[in-house]
């Protein structure tokens, strides 16, 4: 008898919103970790937009 089944992989996506009662304290802490990381990346990439946006308004807004 041969067996494909492979070990469950732990998930590191959250979902909004979704139900956390079943949810360990060390995989919760785990999941701020990963949130924390993408509000960082959020944070980053709209400074980028906003530089990019003041840099266009600079150069073609209108001169006084």
């Amino acid at each position: 008898m041969i067996i494909d089944e492979e070990p469950r992989k732990r998930g590191t996506a959250h979902e909004l919103g979704c139900d956390i009662s079943a949810i360990s304290a060390d995989e919760l802490r785990h999941r701020i970790t990963l949130l924390e990381g993408e509000i960082e990346r959020l944070k980053g990439e709209i400074d980028r937009k906003e530089a990019g946006r003041k840099a266009a308004d600079s150069l073609f807004g209108p001169k006084v």
